[in-house]
């Protein structure tokens, strides 16, 4: 590569520029274009929406444990006690930041006003 007339080595020279520099620009334009015109509606954020109903109290569990041991062991050649008693943690913790959060609202329901509990 020689240096043009700016003594740029890079063989950008103002000839070369010219020749191509015109069919990119042109091809940025009709591409800009096309994505205008498959543009979607725009989404109505802030339309009215019917009533949500009422919710219902949050009755807390009295062992949130008992789903995970109903299906069995966990599948840890070696580490199936260490891991029931992490995986067991894990859930009585989010049971409690659910009672937690249902007694900020004001939905924490009493554990004798539910069908379910007098049944077992």
């Amino acid at each position: 590569m020689s240096p043009d007339a700016n003594g740029n080595a890079n063989g950008n020279s103002a000839a070369q520029g010219n020749g191509s520099g015109g069919s990119g620009n042109q091809r940025r334009r009709q591409q800009s274009r096309r994505r205008k015109q498959q543009k979607q509606k725009p989404v109505r954020l802030w339309r009215p929406v019917p009533q949500l109903p009422e919710p219902t109290p949050v009755v807390p569990a009295g062992d949130p444990t008992v789903v995970l041991r109903s299906l069995g062991d966990l599948p840890l050649q070696g580490q199936v006690a260490v891991a029931e008693h992490y995986v067991a943690a894990v859930v009585e913790r989010a049971a409690a930041l659910a009672t937690a959060l249902a007694a900020s609202a004001d939905l924490l329901g009493t554990p004798g006003g539910d069908d379910t509990d007098a049944e077992g």
